[in-house]
């Protein structure tokens, strides 16, 4: 059965480009940086996913070497298209990665400083946490969670 999470994974048009993002603007660290992949294992693998000729570029991205990652991917072969950037989190499916700091309002500042978009205008008081919403340029929609209780959980922080 399930164990754990390992990773969720972001397509973005050009994974070198997303890496130095996430590295500059949001101070992530680039854990396993942009590696190709093709051939008889990957086509194995995502073959049913992907159009062929089956190529996948992916690095990894984080901030410590355990499991709760994120991997930029991007499908150099795919013939893929880039679409006008629409973050929502209204759409089924994932509708966004929840981030977690030690100040809210320095670290939105901070970020707004470096260029990143946010959805909404403040920081919000909910479920014993502070919040706003982010988007990366590709569109993938982020939580900034401040938590009330540093040692507990960001999910039992309600009622704290």
């Amino acid at each position: 059965m399930i164990t754990g999470f390992a990773h969720a994974a972001v397509c973005v048009p050009d994974v070198e480009e997303a890496c130095r993002w996430y590295a500059d603007v949001l101070g992530l660290s680039i854990l396993s940086p942009p590696y190709l992949m093709s051939g008889d294992a990957i086509a194995q693998d995502m073959g049913e996913l992907v159009p062929a000729p089956v190529a996948v570029k992916a690095a990894i991205v984080g901030l410590g070497a355990g499991d709760h990652v994120v991997e930029l991917i991007e499908y150099p072969e795919a013939g893929i298209e880039s679409e006008p950037v629409h973050p929502s989190v209204t759409h089924h499916g994932l509708t966004h990665v929840g981030l977690v700091c030690d100040d809210i309002v320095g670290t939105r500042a901070e970020l707004e400083r470096r260029g990143v978009a946010f959805m909404v205008s403040g920081v919000a008081d909910v479920a014993g946490l502070r919040t706003t919403w982010f988007s990366d340029p590709w569109g993938t929609v982020f939580i900034l969670l401040e938590k009330r209780t540093a040692d507990r959980p960001y999910w039992q922080q309600f009622g704290a």
